[in-house]
């Protein structure tokens, strides 16, 4: 058993503190709800942390405020409240019930709190709102336009099949980017470990052969004599230069930078420049459906583009829109974003479709994505081969020339 110091709310809005034990946090966090107790905040006493509970569960702290949805968890409970809602259940039960069964305390303790605001007045998308870790801006906006139209169960089911799409599309980029990263590892390390740990071996043993040296082996002995003699150097150069990049990209001209190589790197930025068209075209359909007025949809929507070149083409469709202008005629200026998505989005504003044939954009890109996925492994597989098979037999060949020569001299002897 182990102490917990923890800090919370009863039913009267009343702060309460004081230390509890249990195995671990959950099961503290699980006691004081029993106890009819709102939980902000439970530590361990003394500093020490609990021998369970997982590391995650240290993460949240059961600490609303520092709490973010893990795997598809909001999207299981976006479909359950849902689900209640439209079966005629109360959303002031439907959320409790929800927090009972939450199988993580930080988010137990966010449903808590919106429970709290929803009984002292607040509607529930101002009750989500005061969490933007946990509930994105679109998930914010499409609840108040769900309960401004009545239909905040079918809302909600439209949000929970947008996020399962964007979790979809994850998933397939980082299918798409896990092999050619793991073969990339692969192919240094084992190039790494023949010239630094095979190849300077066997610099004694063609110094003891009479023989001269091909350039290629010569050059290979140099280059790896110079990578055991400057190791460290090369460890330092590589922490300094992941760290400067890191460093870099968080700047604003950084930013700008790498999002401009994502769109145009070779062989990935196609693929790239498609998943962002498919998130801009799904993100801005859901939210103009769901009822958003269409300058908030766009600001939604640059704001979660993920990209500042598709973000400012956004931004500058939004002030036309609201000078009154077209939506269209903006975006045709920007290199990002092809005629045939253009032309779509005129005709959708012109006969009043927008919202379908943007839906009809993100499926046509999500298809897109999908086939690009597959042909892009398959095309990466051969190039990261071959680069391997040139790098190893490069360095084999080195190996073995000298060994052919002397072969050929002890020949000629004979």
């Amino acid at each position: 058993m182990a102490n917990f110091k923890y800090e919370a709310k009863n039913f009267g809005g009343k702060t309460v503190t004081g230390t509890i034990s249990g195995d671990n946090q959950e099961a503290a966090v699980a006691e004081l709800r029993k106890r009819n107790l709102i939980v902000v905040s439970v530590k361990p006493s003394g500093g020490a942390a609990p021998k369970s509970g997982g590391l995650a569960a240290m993460v949240s702290d059961a600490n609303p405020n520092r709490y973010s949805p893990k795997g598809d968890e909001l999207v299981v409970f976006t479909r359950q409240l849902s689900t209640m809602v439209g079966a005629g259940i109360p959303l002031l039960e439907a959320l409790e019930i929800l927090a009972e069964q939450a199988e993580r305390a930080g988010f137990a303790a966010v449903l808590d709190n919106v429970v709290e605001d929803i009984r002292g007045g607040s509607d529930l998308s101002s009750g989500f709102g005061k969490y933007p870790r946990c509930f994105s801006e679109i998930y914010v906006s499409m609840v108040r336009a769900g309960e401004a139209s009545g239909q905040l169960d079918d809302i909600l089911t439209r949000l929970a099949e947008y996020m399962e799409a964007s979790l979809k599309l994850k998933r397939d980029i980082k299918a798409a980017m896990t092999y050619p990263v793991v073969s990339l590892f692969l192919v240094i390390g084992i190039t790494m470990f023949l010239m630094l740990g095979i190849v300077p071996k066997f610099r004694e043993v063609f110094s003891s052969m009479d023989i001269e040296l091909p350039g290629l082996t010569a050059g290979v002995l140099d280059v790896a004599e110079w990578m055991n003699d400057n190791v460290t150097v090369m460890g330092i150069a590589a922490a300094v230069g992941i760290v400067g990049f890191k460093f870099y990209r968080k700047t604003p001209i950084g930013q700008w930078h790498m999002d401009w190589l994502v769109l145009n790197v070779p062989v990935f930025g196609p693929l790239f420049r498609k998943v962002a068209l498919s998130r801009f075209s799904k993100t801005f359909a859901t939210l103009v459906k769901s009822g958003v007025p269409i300058l908030g949809a766009l600001e939604i929507v640059s704001a979660t583009s993920g990209n500042k070149h598709i973000a400012k083409a956004v931004d500058e469709a939004r002030e036309s829109v609201r000078q009154g202008d077209t939506l269209s005629e903006p975006l045709s200026r920007s290199p990002h974003f092809p005629p045939m998505v253009v032309k779509m989005i005129g005709i959708g504003e012109r006969s009043g479709a927008l919202e379908n044939l943007l839906e009809k954009i993100s499926e046509f890109y999500d298809d897109q994505v999908s086939a690009a996925v597959k042909s892009l492994t398959s095309l990466i597989e051969p190039i990261m081969i071959g680069v391997m098979g040139f790098l190893v037999g490069t360095i084999v060949l080195a190996v073995f020339l000298p060994i052919f020569e002397l072969q050929k001299q002890l020949a000629t002897r004979k």
